[in-house]
């Protein structure tokens, strides 16, 4: 079975939809998924399976609504994808800035928006932070932090019209790392 990343959105956020991870390894493990992993709990899980994105992407959205209840968005990435984003690098990162992974984030999408949503965001000011669409996948560069840096508080769903999930760096390269274990 092939390994792949599952992207929980908005899960375990202050009291809303609250999701415990072993119940959850339990359930995906009951539902037939192999080597079920998880990591923290904002709702990254590694597991084996042999379903298609779009197939994996539904039954992991059926089976939390049906056992838990909550509605919750899921984006997913085969192990191989996730470790291209991680070989990519930081691709919002400006030159010359020093690397801080907990202000850099990357949020996943669902699919790729269309490019004339794309060209209609706004490019960022010196002081507003940075971003970098590459794909599926949304980069951005927050010095100041999420709520304090300006392209933090965008409304990337609405400017990009495709919903996403986002991980800050040190989370992408830990869940990256899950994935690319050998299960055995």
């Amino acid at each position: 079975m092939a390994r792949s990343v599952v992207l929980l959105r908005g899960i375990n956020v202050g009291t809303a939809k609250q999701i415990g991870m072993g119940p959850l390894r339990d359930v995906l493990t009951a539902r037939g998924y192999t080597d079920v992993v998880t990591h923290l709990r904002s709702g990254n899980v590694v597991l084996g399976s042999d379903r298609a994105e779009a197939e994996l992407v539904a039954d992991v959205h059926a089976c939390i609504a049906a056992e838990f209840g909550h509605d919750v968005a899921v984006v997913v990435r085969s192990a191989a994808e996730l470790a291209a984003v991680v070989e990519g690098g930081p691709r919002a990162l400006p030159a010359g800035a020093e690397l801080d992974p907990k202000r850099y984030l990357v949020t996943f999408l669902p699919e790729a928006p269309a490019p004339a949503r794309v060209a209609a965001v706004p490019a960022a000011g010196p002081d507003d932070g940075a971003w970098a669409l590459h794909g599926r996948e949304l980069h951005l560069w927050l010095p100041a932090g999420v709520l304090d840096t300006p392209v933090g508080g965008w409304r990337w769903d609405r400017l990009l019209g495709v919903p996403g999930t986002g991980r800050n760096w040190t989370t992408v390269t830990r869940v990256a790392e899950l994935s690319a274990a050998d299960p055995g």
